[in-house]
């Protein structure tokens, strides 16, 4: 059974926090992460299936009131989305690295996915607002073609609400770089 996330993101801490407790208390999800976001921000994920992902953001939403930035669901997501979120893995061998950085933290949620469903790539890291002033960053590798397609990918889905900042694709990336990544 593939499973279903849902974010919210808050324009407030206190009430982030106040919300997402709801959101966990009414709905049978489990949180991914939930956190202090820059600059100043609150942001939560949850898991679980469909149905009760739908049920926890719509309470995230009511309890936001003024303060929700926004909310998503991806309804059936990439399960390489959970170990990217939770802090990345360093492969041993990239032949291209693939950097997609936006304005926003839930729509890079759904870029990222969109790329891990498009095309054969290894996530590495996908940073949500941590220290990156309120933007957000995915890293993934794989093949040149493979890693060009997901880049487009991306930018397709961020670039729909303009949230892009930037994308690249970096072919043979020297060894010197890599550490870099994490």
């Amino acid at each position: 059974m593939s499973k279903s996330i849902g974010m919210v993101e808050f324009t407030s801490i206190s009430r982030g926090i106040y919300a997402v407790d709801q959101m966990v208390k009414t709905a049978e999800v489990e949180i991914v992460t939930a956190t202090t976001t820059c600059p100043g921000k609150y942001f939560a994920i949850v898991t679980g299936d469909v149905a009760s992902v739908n049920n926890s953001v719509e309470v995230g939403e009511q309890y936001a009131k003024e303060y929700l930035i926004d909310s998503m669901v991806i309804p059936s997501v990439a399960p390489e989305v959970f170990p990217a979120i939770a802090g990345g893995v360093m492969p041993e061998y990239m032949d291209a690295v693939g950097i997609v950085e936006a304005f926003a933290l839930a729509p890079m949620v759904v870029a990222a996915d969109s790329v891990l469903k498009a095309v054969n790539v290894e996530p590495i890291e996908l940073r949500l607002g941590n220290g990156l002033g309120g933007k957000s960053f995915f890293t993934f590798t794989g093949d040149v073609a493979a890693v060009t397609a997901g880049i487009e990918s991306a930018k397709n889905a961020l670039m729909l609400k303009g949230l892009l900042v930037n994308a690249e694709v970096i072919p043979s990336p020297s060894p010197k770089v890599l550490p870099s990544l994490l």
